[in-house]
């Protein structure tokens, strides 16, 4: 076992080192060192390694870096509003789950959603001030992007004057390089003995980001207009009213899109783009719907990373068949019981595919997530032929099973309700998919990938403390729990680094810089702090949302101990937080309502930043309950909810008896009416700025 973990650890450095000389030669010197096809497939397998085996996984690992990171050889520019990613969905029932939730939240039956083809290139944000074209991002981490608008401006399809358009207005789209230039450039590469671009998505982001615009303007882009950032006055009322304006304004939008009624008339649209596909003359990889009108698009809002208004219909993934030899259960940080398939070996999508996710008890017997049937009710086995697919996922899945293959000798599996690593009960509870181990820190593998995930870069960021570094610590008996890591040097004292040091691959000046990261990790803001406590489902922009909320631990606290109780104020003040809601606010609560010894450790521990905040205390909305519905012209939602709350009012998602004013803008929908029902006081979006106004000169 020793010696399968050595070469694990050893295949993913390898990996890592890998990775890491390609980003360098790719970002820094514009001299890649390998084709993006097997960028690609290494990136995917050390993602895949490091998922299925979370606690050799190294903090600094290049997995790390989200998305396109802004490359250093470029100036930076932070997004007014933030570039989103969109969730995804591989089949009619998910599209049927998307279209059913949009409704239900709305209130209305027979929604309008648009679709559009999904361009495989790369995003981009344009700012135009007074028509005139003055800053161009690529999208980079959603908050930071690169500055390319000297690049921008060679692109023929995106215009450096535009007329009729509101004094501030961002534009968003996707650049990317037709097949026809992508020949072109290949051959002439060919020619020139140069290596060639894998694909176009790549020579596309490769022609963008040259420092030289004249290189860029050599290797002919173009720009497709979808969506739009900040802009100083609407141009629209719904999605395709909008676009419609953007090519007003003389942007190129896809002639695909199309307003659809029905899942019937999306999965038409979408078989439609996918026949044509092959024939479009640029690359494709799905289908995008939307909900087409605005006030619903900003009733929905958004959830941590995506919107909760439009989806990407992916299109299918490539399959392969294999032998299941093995199926394994591993323990996560929260104690749940995943379970694992152990593979013959086949390439799926240019990548060696010897392991895939089996979700959970469920879905090994057959039952989908809502109890209803999958794979006709077969059940997968040890031994058994199966079907493996990747569908744009890290983890492959396995996706059906041949009933004619299956060995005489399968029997159905048993899922074990024990947890395999410390043997304790491991049980499901309410509506949750998974059985999780009840050991708690008791459970060595829950409390290694704890202790991981809390030295983990987005969390305190402690360098050199890997996961090789914890395994060794742990089993050393010098670690049982996060806290522990800061009192190394008070336990030993003046012998902690020598002791250290006399751990194989370890030195004074390794031991030495140990030491010096974790003194330095004591210091973090509060949306890190929160983050490193690894509370099921508050993840990094959550943790953001809540410190920003409520600004200091103090206060998040003794929130989340009122909120224990879901019929206070506390508990609705939670649910409220937009990209929130009721799963995220339970899981807060419970979790900084209970463990309290070990988190109170942890703690101690820490110097925790408050998070900066600038409420005003006296106003006629202090401590008011302010919802705001339909479309407003004067100010984004984002604007309006933040002066709110500088003003000290609470901004909530929904209508209930507690709300104080309904803000109503154009098409305000189903909450107006509530509002009216309820007794409400439902004021225009003049009249709240008048409001505000007032509040502010009483200030």
């Amino acid at each position: 076992m020793k010696d399968l973990q050595v070469s694990r650890e050893k295949e993913l450095k390898e990996i890592s080192d890998k990775i890491e000389r390609a980003n360098l030669a790719y970002h820094s010197g514009d001299d890649p060192i390998m084709t993006d096809g097997d960028y690609d497939a290494l990136r995917r397998k050390l993602l895949e390694l490091e998922a299925l085996h979370p606690d050799l996984a190294d903090p600094n690992s290049p997995s790390g870096k989200i998305g396109a990171a802004p490359s250093d050889k470029f100036s930076k520019i932070r997004h007014s509003q933030r570039m989103m990613s969109l969730a995804n969905a591989f089949s009619r029932e998910d599209v049927e789950d998307f279209i059913s939730f949009c409704e239900k939240e709305v209130g209305v039956a027979g929604l309008t959603f648009t679709s559009e083809p999904k361009i495989d290139g790369l995003s981009l944000s344009l700012r135009y001030e007074g028509g005139v074209l003055v800053q161009a991002a690529t999208r980079g981490d959603g908050e930071i992007g690169e500055d390319v608008t000297a690049n921008a401006r060679t692109i023929k399809t995106i215009p450096a004057h535009i007329e009729g358009a509101p004094e501030v207005l961002e534009v968003r789209g996707e650049v990317y390089m037709s097949h026809d230039v992508f020949r072109d450039i290949n051959e002439r590469l060919s020619q020139s003995g140069e290596k060639t671009y894998s694909n176009p998505r790549n020579a596309a982001a490769g022609a963008l980001r040259q420092l030289d615009a004249e290189a860029t303007r050599s290797r002919p882009l173009d720009f497709f207009a979808y969506s739009w950032g900040e802009v100083s006055e609407s141009i629209g009322t719904s999605q395709d009213q909008c676009v419609d304006a953007l090519r007003r304004f003389g942007f190129q939008v896809n002639d695909w899109m199309a307003a659809c009624s029905t899942t019937d008339e999306l999965l038409k649209q979408y078989d439609a783009i996918m026949q044509a596909r092959s024939s479009l003359g640029y690359d494709i990889d799905g289908v995008v719907y939307k909900v087409n009108d605005l006030a619903a698009q900003d009733e929905l809002g958004f959830r941590s990373t995506t919107p909760r208004w439009a989806i990407a219909h992916k299109f299918p993934a490539e399959k392969a068949w294999t032998r299941l030899r093995a199926i394994e259960i591993q323990v996560g940080r929260t104690g749940a019981l995943s379970p694992v398939a152990r593979l013959d070996p086949i390439t799926v999508g240019g990548v060696v595919v010897s392991n895939a996710t089996l979700h959970n008890e469920d879905y090994i017997a057959g039952r989908g997530a809502r109890g209803g049937i999958i794979r006709g009710g077969r059940d997968i086995r040890e031994g058994d032929w199966v079907e493996v697919y990747r569908a744009g996922d890290v983890i492959p899945k396995i996706s059906d099973v041949d009933l004619e293959k299956r060995p005489s000798s399968a029997i159905p599996y048993e899922f074990p309700t024990n947890c395999p690593v410390c043997g304790s009960p491991a049980l499901r509870k309410g509506s949750d998919a998974v059985s999780r181990c009840t050991g708690g820190m008791t459970c060595h593998a829950q409390a290694k990938e704890r202790i991981a995930h809390a030295v983990s870069k987005d969390a305190l960021d402690v360098v050199g403390f890997g996961a090789s570094v914890v395994e060794e610590l742990y089993e050393k008996g010098w670690i049982r729990e996060v806290s522990d890591i800061f009192y190394l040097e008070q336990r030993y004292g003046s012998e902690a680094e020598e002791r250290l040091q006399d751990l194989d691959g370890w030195g004074a000046k390794s031991a030495t810089a140990l030491f010096s990261a974790i003194s330095y990790a004591r210091s973090q803001p509060l949306h890190r702090a929160l983050y490193t406590f690894g509370i099921p489902n508050v993840g990094r922009s959550v943790s953001k949302l809540f410190a920003a909320k409520f600004g200091s631990w103090e206060t998040l606290r003794e929130t989340a101990l009122q909120a224990s109780d879901r019929e206070s104020s506390a508990w609705t003040e939670l649910v409220d937080i937009e990209g929130v809601g009721e799963v995220i606010a339970d899981a807060f609560a419970t979790a900084l309502s209970s463990e309290t010894e070990a988190l109170d450790r942890l703690i101690a521990a820490l110097e925790i930043q408050a998070a900066k905040t600038s409420i005003a205390t006296q106003s006629p909305v202090y401590g008011k309950t302010v919802v705001f519905t339909g479309t407003l012209t004067k100010m984004g939602r984002s604007e309006a909810k933040e002066a709110a709350e500088a003003l000290g009012a609470k901004v909530s998602g929904s209508v209930s008896k507690k709300t104080d004013y309904l803000v109503a803008g154009e098409k305000a929908g189903s909450k107006a009416k509530k509002a009216e029902d309820l007794g409400v006081r439902v004021v225009t979006e003049d009249e709240w700025i008048t409001l505000c106004q007032s509040s502010l000169s009483e200030e």
